[in-house]
Formats: C-alpha cells, sequence, structure tokens
C-alpha cells in the first residue's frame, strides 16, 4: 500500500469521516511511529507506518459496513460526548466493525442517519459537489405565506449567503403545520433558520431520505444494515449529482 494523507487512512479505517479525522489530527491525538502528528497533508502508510489515535493503533477496516439508523431526539450524532450524553452510538448495540456517522442531526432532531466505515463514500455524501437531496418532515408554528413558501423555495439569505433552491410541500394543515422539506445542501441547522427567518419556529425535524435511501419503518433507536443493492443505488445517486454539477 502506496502512501495517503493520513486524514484519508483514518477515514477509511473506520474512525472519523475525512473532516472529523482533521479535527482529530489538530488536536494533537494521532501519532504516527511514536511522533505526534498534526499536519493536515502529512502522509503515511498503513500497512508499514505504526498509527495510533488516542494511543490505539490503527488497522485496516476488514469489511465495509453501511447502517441505516433512526436517530432518536435527545442523541448526540458524533462518537463520543465530553458531557457525557447519549451518543448515536449507543443505538448499535452488536455492531462489531468500528463506524462512525456521515454527516449529522442535531440534537434535538431525529430520523435518518447513515454510519459507516466507508471513507470514500462517506466523503462523497457530504460533499457540497454532489448535490444529494435530504427529505424531511418538519413540524413549524403556525402557516407559511403563499409569498414566504416562495421566499422558502427560491432561498434565504443566512449567513450573508442565499441557501439553494428547497422543496417545500405542505402535508399536514394544522395550526402547527407539517412540511416536506428537500435540500441539496447541509449547513448547520438550515432548516431550523431558515423557518426562523420567517417568523416561525421548528417544534418537531424527521429526516426521512437521503438520496435513495429511505427511512422506512425504523423505529427511534432502530438501526439496519444497507443492502448491497442500496449501496450501488447510492453510489448512483452520487455519481449522478456530480456529473451534473460539472455540466
Amino acid at each position: 500500500m502506496s502512501e495517503e494523507r493520513l486524514q484519508k487512512i483514518l477515514s477509511q479505517a473506520g474512525v472519523a469521516s475525512r473532516r472529523q479525522a482533521e479535527k482529530i489530527m489538530l488536536e494533537g491525538r494521532v501519532t504516527v511511529n511514536g511522533a505526534v502528528i498534526t499536519e493536515l497533508g502529512s502522509k503515511a502508510d498503513l500497512e508499514t507506518d505504526h498509527i495510533k489515535v488516542d494511543g490505539k493503533l490503527l488497522r485496516p477496516a476488514k469489511t465495509q459496513v453501511y447502517i441505516v439508523l433512526n436517530k432518536p431526539k435527545s442523541v448526540m450524532t458524533t462518537v463520543s460526548d465530553p458531557e457525557g450524553r447519549a451518543t448515536v452510538m449507543d443505538c448499535l448495540r452488536g455492531v462489531k466493525e468500528r463506524v462512525y456517522p456521515v454527516g449529522r442531526l442535531d440534537y434535538h432532531s431525529e430520523g435518518l442517519l447513515l454510519l459507516t466505515n466507508d471513507g470514500d463514500l462517506a466523503n462523497a455524501i457530504m460533499s457540497a459537489h454532489t448535490h444529494l437531496p435530504k427529505t424531511y418532515f418538519v413540524k413549524v408554528t403556525g402557516l407559511l405565506t403563499g409569498e414566504q413558501e416562495q421566499e422558502f423555495r427560491d432561498g434565504i439569505p443566512v449567513m450573508g449567503r442565499r441557501t439553494l433552491p428547497a422543496g417545500l410541500r405542505l402535508i399536514r394543515n394544522a395550526p402547527n403545520p407539517w412540511y416536506e422539506i428537500r435540500l441539496t445542501e447541509g449547513r448547520n441547522n438550515q432548516i431550523r433558520v431558515m423557518f426562523k427567518h420567517l417568523g416561525k419556529l421548528v417544534e418537531k425535524l424527521r429526516r426521512v431520505r437521503i438520496g435513495p435511501i429511505e427511512l422506512g419503518r425504523l423505529k427511534p433507536g432502530e438501526f439496519r444494515y444497507l443492502s448491497a443493492e442500496e449501496v450501488e443505488k447510492l453510489r448512483y445517486a452520487i455519481r449522478r449529482g456530480s456529473e451534473g454539477k460539472r455540466v
């Protein structure tokens, strides 16, 4: 095996996503042959170098695993939490392989979360270049006007940058209605921020789909493994999104 960037090695070994692996390196938690490595461009060879994270020797992932979890509310989308709060890893009882969450759902949100030890696929799912659509059911404090609905669809300024066009559909008309939201980007707390801009607060948020992968009938806290066919459909959706971006 030839040398590769450390963050890619960490990702492919199931330690964390590439983005999170960079953070782990900058925190001084990675050593190569006994030396602490914090430079993000550093390379190593997993077969010939002794690479450790938090003092534990890194080994190649034996098999690639793909899991869909129905993340419950009040659970952190992290591998560990310094404050001792429950994390999504607590839901994966019986999973022997080392996996990590792909992207995030905030503490108060629930629904579909993918976990894997396939660093390349995880990186592609999180990349803005793939424009992989994600679908959510959202309960908010009041109906939007027709003007507000169109503003939501066209894009709302967030932190000085307008959001990409989004799908919005009323699925339950009530004093506190439910909307189906479809996004092709994933900024921090994006849906909550967009509704707040329009004077509404999000009461409940549940992600139900990522690309071709659906949450289905999984109850909060339950998980299942993706089939080989589902993984291939996900890869195909990523390829199509990337090709569409280049056109």
